[in-house]
């Protein structure tokens, strides 16, 4: 047995949200292990659409261009009829970038591409996957986690001062605290599969037979590879043959085509689709994120966005007690996320039953700009009621220049693991320098020019207020004039 040894975080399971995790953590200097029990990464491309609200949360990870780069746009929906002819039609709505929202588009990138790339990103900060590791046993009390973990050289005993569970729908961290995972089978069983063939073109996804769900069956080509993604739905009970023999076979029979030939197979899952919610998203030092807190039907692509930002939401509250701030904090994360998510399962659950009439369109709705916690404990707006953005809502981008001219973007401003506090026509020196936080001001000897009133009119702030910025890219505060002792408390209460 392995020497014991210790870190700050422990995180079981490297798909997107724990991968997510982990960068975050990486780029704090918090120290961290990521295990995953599977042997090499995740070969499929199951969660594909990279929603908006996650581009946003890519760029600060310093993600974004490479997942552009690797990835590409929806193509049109090709539906067709009985008698073979087609009809195409947008796939997903279209809405033109702001400059309060610069991406509003999903982006389609296969799951196995999106963790490559986060791999790659946490290499960068010095971090990696220890694949072929599981965690078989563990326990806590008040000071920690103690972990028993078993791969090729044999047990290890570790601890941690937290442990986060990110290992998928059937959890074993989840399972071990015995919490409940409460929901629904949807009666909807399907196959997906990552497949080469000929017959099909790469402008559209095809689909077939979409009044008659047990018949449906579409082809999608996937961005950034050669390969196309087959969905079908299929019987409740029985195997499937996921041969390219057997994909062939059904392909033919659905779509009344013989020119259509699967050529290989390089990954396939036939799976059960469920609505289901945690009870609980924290147990002590202990938490659950991504599909180990919530499942999602596929429609609308929301579960690996939704896991992403779980993450996203936990990494600096987690760097934060770590660094000497009030374990209430990490409450908060429990009481934002899990609304969310149990709103973003009801999103999921109403297209299902939308694409099951053939009626599905995914609209603003699937791109989670709206998200937000406005109702969160940690949230403060003084004034009580003000227009424009609220403490709890997306902190919009906007275009501004800097006291020396040069153009910037309040997404510069904010990019990174700190906080960011903004002032109107403010005093600078009312709220004193501290670590963690970056202070930028509009105004008389301010830093920020707002040439254009581009950050007024988004913000919607008057003369003498400050905007405070979480590290997730939320409003966390907006306080008025002379009010600045309300800030200070607020720091308190964040840890800062």
């Amino acid at each position: 047995m392995a020497t014991d040894n210790s870190t700050d975080v422990l995180i079981c399971g490297a798909g997107a949200a724990g991968l997510t995790l982990a960068i975050d953590l990486a780029r704090r200097g918090v120290r961290f292990r990521l295990i995953e029990k599977r042997g090499e990464p995740f070969r499929g491309s199951r969660g594909k659409g990279i929603q908006p609200r996650t581009q946003e949360v890519f760029e600060d990870l310093g993600i974004l261009d490479r997942a552009v780069g690797h990835g590409g746009s929806y193509v049109p929906l090709r539906t067709y009829r009985g008698d073979g002819s087609y009809v195409d039609s947008p796939n997903i709505e279209s809405h033109t970038p702001t400059t309060a929202e610069p991406y509003r588009i999903s982006l389609m990138l296969p799951q196995f591409l999106t963790e490559q790339i986060m791999r790659e990103r946490l290499a960068e900060l010095g971090g990696g996957v220890e694949f072929g590791c599981e965690l078989v046993e563990f326990e806590q009390d008040d000071d920690g986690v103690s972990a028993r973990l078993s791969g090729a050289e044999g047990e290890e005993r570790i601890r941690a001062s937290y442990l986060v569970g990110a290992d998928g729908g059937r959890s074993f961290v989840r399972d071990a605290l015995d919490i409940g995972f409460p929901g629904k089978s949807l009666s909807v069983r399907a196959i997906v599969a990552d497949i080469e063939l000929t017959g099909l073109d790469r402008d559209a996804w095809h689909r077939f037979n979409d009044d008659r769900m047990e018949k449906h069956i579409s082809v999608c080509p996937l961005a950034g590879t050669d390969l196309f993604q087959l969905q079908a739905a299929i019987p409740l009970e029985g195997e499937v043959d996921t041969s390219a023999q057997g994909l062939a076979a059904m392909l033919a029979e659905r779509t009344g085509r013989s020119d259509i030939h699967v050529e290989s197979v390089s990954w396939a899952s036939a799976y059960s689709m469920n609505a289901r919610l945690a009870d609980r998203f924290r147990v002590r030092r202990v938490f659950l994120v991504g599909d180990a807190a919530h499942v999602h039907p596929p429609t609308g692509g929301q579960g690996l966005n939704t896991s992403i930002q779980d993450a996203y939401n936990l990494g600096w509250k987690l760097a934060a007690v770590i660094d000497g701030g009030p374990d209430a904090l990490l409450d908060t994360y429990e009481e934002e996320r899990r609304p969310i998510a149990a709103g973003v399962l009801g999103l999921s659950t109403e297209l299902l039953a939308a694409a099951k009439r053939g009626e599905m369109r995914r609209g603003r709705e699937v791109h989670q700009l709206d998200l937000g916690y406005p109702d969160s404990s940690i949230t403060l707006q003084s004034p009580a009621h003000m227009n424009g953005v609220l403490a709890g809502h997306r902190a919009p981008d906007a275009p501004v220049r800097g006291a020396g001219g040069q153009p910037r973007r309040l997404f510069d401003l904010f990019t990174g693991p700190h906080w960011t506090l903004l002032g109107c026509e403010v005093d600078r020196h009312r709220v004193p320098p501290r670590a963690g936080l970056r202070i930028h001001t509009f105004g008389t000897r301010g830093d920020l020019l707002d040439s254009g009133n581009c950050f007024r009119d988004t913000y919607a702030v008057a003369a003498g207020n400050w905007v405070l910025i979480r590290p997730d890219g939320y409003v966390g505060a907006i306080v008025a004039a002379d009010q600045e002792h309300l800030l200070l408390d607020y720091f308190r209460r964040v840890g800062m």
